[in-house]
């Protein structure tokens, strides 16, 4: 069986979430603007504290930034952009989630800027559901669920809507 997870490509996201067989989810939790995300932790790669960072001319203000991570250059993205949220300095707490993605079938490492990484939880599919049409101040079709979890909630983005503009149109999977 592959550790592998499943491709993030088909056009309704919620439906690929890779909930167990007791509809479960293994996650990291971070805060980006003062909200709660998630990814599948099965694509976390390594946590890091932050890395001096090559800004990269004319690039899209979500990945507008590149770092050498173990001699490897990995492009940086700050979900900031995408939520419409103000930007931000770093603290002593932001990090960089290393995440490895699958772009025109080659693996790329990618960056996720966050203010802060809390840890590895278990969602439940059953605390899940759609973000609401009105009341939500992201696009949509950023957001492949919103989780309840203790006295929270997660926001699950969907990376391939985030990420596919800025890597021009190329098929993203995960």
């Amino acid at each position: 069986m592959s550790d592998r997870p499943p491709s993030l490509t088909v056009p309704d996201a919620a439906a690929v979430i890779a909930w167990d067989s007791h509809g479960e989810l293994e996650v990291l939790t971070f805060d980006v603007g003062g909200e709660s995300f998630a990814v599948e932790a099965v694509l976390v790669r390594e946590l890091v504290e932050l890395l001096p960072e090559t800004a990269v001319p004319g690039a899209p203000a979500l990945v507008d930034a590149m770092v050498n991570f173990r001699g490897r250059i990995v492009p940086v993205a700050d979900l900031r952009a995408a939520f419409a949220m103000p930007a931000a300095g770093a603290t002593a707490d932001s990090r960089i989630i290393v995440v490895e993605l699958t772009v025109a079938d080659e693996t790329l490492l990618l960056g996720l800027r966050a203010d802060r990484v809390h840890e590895v939880a278990t969602l439940t599919e059953a605390s899940s559901e759609d973000a609401p049409s009105v009341g939500v101040r992201w696009p949509r079709a950023y957001v492949r669920r919103l989780v309840r979890w203790r006295d929270d909630v997660i926001v699950l983005p969907d990376l391939v809507a985030i990420l596919t503009p800025a890597l021009g149109g190329a098929a993203l999977t995960c």
